[in-house]
């Protein structure tokens, strides 16, 4: 059985046990969370959109955290103008506890 979610402007195929990497949502470590934006689930035969809009899967809050940096370098030839500039994107690292179709 697995289910596709829709969470943080991505889209994940998720099976119970996967731990997955989302953008960053609100939670301690330890919380449940429950992501209700299912596109599609399957067990057995598929259901898309109206027939998987009552579905809903939960999880579990392993950790949060930041990813690696990514460094944003700016530089323009011939008029000295350079700007460096370091990123790390925020992540929650969940668990597939369930899926309820």
């Amino acid at each position: 059985m697995y289910a596709i979610i829709a969470t943080g402007g991505k889209q994940y195929k998720v099976s119970e046990g996967d731990i997955i990497k989302v953008e960053k949502i609100a939670g301690e470590a330890g919380d449940t969370v429950t992501f209700d934006n299912v596109l599609a689930v399957s067990d057995g035969s598929l259901k898309v959109g109206k027939d998987a809009a009552s579905a809903s899967v939960s999880g579990k809050v392993m950790q949060q955290g930041r990813g690696r940096k990514v460094i944003v370098y700016k530089y323009k030839p011939k008029s000295g103008y350079h700007k460096k500039n370091g990123h790390r994107q925020a992540f929650t690292q969940v668990k597939i506890e369930s899926i309820k179709a």
